[in-house]
């Protein structure tokens, strides 16, 4: 009514009251009366504002790219933006001017050249993988941008959700990914059957190994007893040998003995023959008759008898007759009891 008009805002804008060109109140939340013939109102929101995006960017290799994602910033200084764009507001609270587009083109243009120059050194296969590589330089970027520090502004995060080929690019990586992981499932396949066959390689050589470790402690048992064995006929043959030469030697001294009995034999038949031949000597020329006395044991009858049979026989030729009794006989044949 006669262009008085109040307004009252919430505690997320920055308030700034002018009138005629000075200014007459400013602050956050603030609610008043004015004139609206000879005001002008200023109003910045400082809530923290989301800028979406989506750019074309050409690669190393000539090929299309699409990047989107988000920025997310606040107005730091809202003194410093608002000496640059116009923040005006009409009795509706709505901005007179588009400077709040113009500031959201900045930070897009912004966002745009640190985005094209990192996409610009990168091929289309390349750039596909480094989503947060590409994350962490535009929030750099957007940062040390003299642009957004003149405009007070500060840059919270930075988001790059998505990195996307043209559709026929994209067929032909997903076809050549494809053809890559194939080969990669068919070279595990490979290699997992080339180890299969390598370990049961392995496997059958240990199994050699072990059966060629076998057969030669095998031999070597055999060896050892065919030594053990000859060692033992060896020692058997020396044990006879031994033995044969040892009675051999029992034979030979057996011999030896032999005929030392044989010659002690000898020599004792000499030496009896010798001492019988002595003893025989001195009665061989005596006679008989003499020996016959000294034979006798006393005066035995039937040798005296015998004597002289002898006595008779040895004068055969001058006997004429000579009866001798039966019973003479008898007495001499008989013997006594």
């Amino acid at each position: 009514m006669f262009g008085l008009n109040y307004l009252k805002f919430d505690p997320m804008n920055f308030v700034i009251h002018y009138r005629n060109g000075k200014i007459i109140r400013e602050g956050k939340g603030l609610s008043f009366f004015y004139f609206n013939k000879n005001s002008s109102i200023v109003s910045i929101p400082l809530s923290s504002q989301d800028i979406p995006f989506v750019f074309k960017v050409t690669t190393k290799d000539y090929q299309n790219v699409t990047v989107q994602g988000q920025i997310t910033y606040f107005i730091k200084e809202p003194l410093r933006i608002n000496e640059q764009l116009d923040f005006n507001v009409n009795s509706r609270k709505k901005y007179t001017s588009d400077d709040f587009e113009k500031l959201t083109q900045r930070l897009i243009n912004e966002a745009q050249t640190s985005i094209t120059g990192f996409v610009h050194k990168q091929t289309i296969t390349e750039i596909l993988s480094l989503l947060s590589e590409l994350e962490l330089e535009l929030i750099e970027n957007l940062k040390n941008s003299i642009i957004i520090e003149n405009l007070g502004i500060e840059v919270m995060s930075t988001n790059v959700l998505g990195i996307s080929a043209e559709p026929e690019m994209q067929r032909a990586l997903e076809t050549k990914t494809r053809e890559a992981l194939q080969q990669d499932a068919d070279q595990a396949i490979y290699s997992r059957r080339n180890f299969a066959v390598e370990q049961e390689r392995k496997i059958r050589e240990s199994e050699l190994n072990t059966e060629i470790a076998v057969e030669e402690k095998q031999k070597q048992i055999v060896k050892k007893k065919m030594e053990t064995d000859l060692t033992k006929q060896d020692n058997e043959s020396r044990l006879k040998q031994l033995e044969m030469e040892m009675n051999l030697k029992l034979e030979e001294l057996n011999i030896e003995l032999v005929k030392l009995k044989a010659e002690n034999i000898k020599l004792e038949a000499d030496a009896n023959g010798y001492k019988i031949e002595s003893e025989v000597k001195v009665y061989r020329d005596m006679d008989w008759r003499v020996l016959s006395a000294l034979n006798q044991n006393g005066n035995d009858a039937k040798n005296n008898i015998a004597m002289a049979f002898r006595e008779l026989a040895s004068n055969h030729s001058k006997i004429g007759n000579l009866n001798i009794s039966p019973d003479l006989i008898d007495s001499l044949i008989s013997t006594e009891q």
